[in-house]
């Protein structure tokens, strides 16, 4: 009987609160996170059809910020519509299947950007430390392996996570203290033991963040060294502003990840709106920004990006 209950109440769907304390104000609160969204489609879209249509930025590089554009329209796209549904219309009910697929593309893509983000800083590292060697050891061809390696790498980890949790009775309360089914506040419903997922999940966690930022961290230290000892200042500078759009991007991924993180495994005295809303910024914002960071720090994306703004306009006077 009681593997019966477990099975049915397991089968039954949640209930997402959106901001708890600030219900309120949930139709306020939609506003930023409404054009987050708008901005995040628009600003991707831009990159992904400038770099698709204009053949000069072919080139690995670029291959990797078209990556990091859908993994962006991707991530977004799995949490952003529910949560302006429950903060919109009301709308707090989701599927048992759905609550667990949505986090699974939530963990997935967060260890696909990871894994992209260190594919990048090796990219930097061989066209600048070793240029004459770039074409032949970063072809398209490789650049789309290792972008599948990446996505392989994701699903291979994460499928056993979401085997593990699903697998758990959740016969407590239905109620997620949160805007979307993130892990731990679903975790925490659970009427069983999660030792095993918990400790799974910290150790892929620590494995892949720890490994991924070592190997960026040494990437980005050999590529400062060899950018100081360039003659000319204005190849450093170049060098520079290349690289530095990518350590902004990644600066960002790990510290809101890791704050976003810290904050919902120990209180520190805040109140919960604070904690669910840093989480949600945290997968809203950085989507958001990285293509703008292109556009300011990547001159080739922005003089694309314009080009194509000039073809689009030209094209709608003449038609007009």
């Amino acid at each position: 009987m009681s593997t019966t209950n477990h099975s049915y109440t397991s089968s039954l769907p949640f209930l997402l609160m959106g901001i708890p304390g600030l219900e309120a104000l949930h139709m306020w609160i939609s506003i930023p996170f409404c054009f987050t969204y708008i901005m995040t489609l628009l600003g991707n879209s831009t990159v992904l059809l400038t770099l698709r249509l204009d053949k000069s930025l072919h080139e690995p590089m670029y291959y990797f910020i078209s990556m990091l554009a859908v993994i962006d329209l991707t991530f977004s796209t799995a949490v952003v519509p529910k949560m302006l549904a429950v903060f919109w219309l009301d709308s707090r009910e989701i599927g048992f299947e759905t609550c667990f697929i949505q986090m699974f593309f939530i963990h997935t893509f967060t260890a696909v950007e990871s894994g992209v983000l260190l594919a990048m800083s090796f990219d930097r590292y061989i066209a600048i430390c070793n240029p004459l060697r770039y074409n032949t050891i970063l072809t398209s061809s490789r650049t789309l392996q290792i972008g599948l390696l990446s996505l392989a790498r994701g699903v291979g980890v994460m499928t056993p996570l979401m085997y593990l949790l699903t697998s758990l009775p959740y016969c407590k309360t239905r109620v997620i203290p949160h805007s979307y089914c993130e892990h731990m506040a679903v975790v925490e419903l659970a009427c069983a033991d999660p030792s095993v997922s918990d400790l799974y999940s910290l150790i892929v966690a620590t494995l892949l963040v720890g490994a991924d930022s070592v190997f960026i961290t040494f990437s980005y230290g050999m590529i400062l060294r060899s950018v100081m000892r360039l003659p000319s200042q204005e190849a450093r500078l170049k060098a520079l502003r290349t690289c530095g759009s990518h350590v902004s991007i990644i600066l960002l991924f790990y510290i809101g990840g890791l704050l976003s993180m810290y904050l919902q495994m120990f209180s520190f005295g805040l109140a919960p709106h604070v904690q669910v809303l840093v989480a949600d910024f945290y997968l809203t914002v950085p989507p958001m920004l990285n293509p703008i960071i292109y556009g300011i720090k990547v001159k080739q994306i922005q003089e694309g990006t314009f080009k194509l703004l000039r073809h689009l306009a030209g094209r709608s006077i003449s038609q007009a």
